[in-house]
């Protein structure tokens, strides 16, 4: 097949075309049908959307059941105040242990700092309390350790 014939194929379907058989009494049919007894379209329309009413209530309470999760399990904003500066300066007597050590000052270091800027920031409340946490397991590591 050629560019020519494609052209022509074209053009013939902007031509109108008369259907093969009148659709007319198929309607007329189906609306009698429907009128008789048949649930009509709109009540099995108005059951899904029950249904999708339903899955919607279902899903915000479990979006705000994850929320309420979340917001139990966020540190107070006491707990970031709670370090005193001593326990910054913290060394430990193990080798091993004290380029972590090192890492951890630097990221406390850092989010106060970041705290300063933006006093109110619950993410920056939340990654000093998990750097904080982080310090005290080091600590917990190097007083099993001996």
């Amino acid at each position: 097949m050629n560019e020519f014939e494609w052209l022509r194929q074209t053009r013939a379907l902007r031509e109108p075309v008369t259907p093969r058989r009148d659709l007319w009494p198929d309607l007329d049919a189906a609306l009698d049908a429907a009128g008789t007894g048949a649930p009509p379209a709109r009540r099995r329309s108005q059951r899904y959307q029950a249904w999708l009413l339903a899955a919607s209530f279902a899903g915000m309470a479990l979006f705000a059941g994850g929320i309420a999760v979340h917001l139990r399990d966020r540190p107070l904003a006491t707990n970031t105040a709670s370090v005193t500066p001593d326990a910054a300066r913290w060394r430990p007597t193990d080798p091993r242990l004290a380029g972590a050590a090192v890492e951890l000052d630097a990221a406390s270091m850092e989010l106060r700092q970041a705290m300063q800027q933006a006093p109110g920031s619950p993410a920056l409340q939340r990654l000093l309390f998990r750097t904080q946490k982080q310090q005290s397991q080091l600590r917990q590591m190097e007083h099993q350790a001996g």
